[in-house]
């Protein structure tokens, strides 16, 4: 399951901010894991929750949200959103699609307390 691997890299990403800009503790944690970027949230999740005992993300509020990925159809040139790479054009059903976002995972926002 490489969704613990990612929670690792994620804790580690926290851990170093924390050391850097001095604070104790993140009370809310918001990520974002694209439609398209191979994440399974529930997943990611547990494996954060396994891993925060003793760290600064223990008892942080953590959020993943899950926006769809986007595609340029090369058939119809239409820009759509697409749930899948496997995905059809919800357009043309066409299935020459250009991946242009939701390939992400990403820290979007930390509240830390400093003390």
């Amino acid at each position: 399951m490489h969704e613990m691997s990612l929670a690792g890299g994620i804790l580690q990403l926290v851990e170093d901010a924390a050391r850097r800009e001095k604070f104790v503790r993140v009370t809310r944690l918001r990520l974002e894991a694209g439609g398209l970027a191979g994440v399974e949230a529930r997943s990611l999740r547990f494996a954060l929750e396994s891993m925060v005992h003793g760290t600064c993300l223990q008892d942080a509020l953590i959020e993943i949200d899950e926006p769809p990925g986007t595609a340029w159809c090369l058939h119809c040139g239409g820009q759509v959103e697409i749930m899948s790479r496997a995905d059809a054009c919800p357009a043309c059903g066409g299935f020459q699609l250009q991946p242009t976002g939701g390939t992400e995972l990403r820290v979007v926002e930390m509240m830390v307390q400093d003390h």
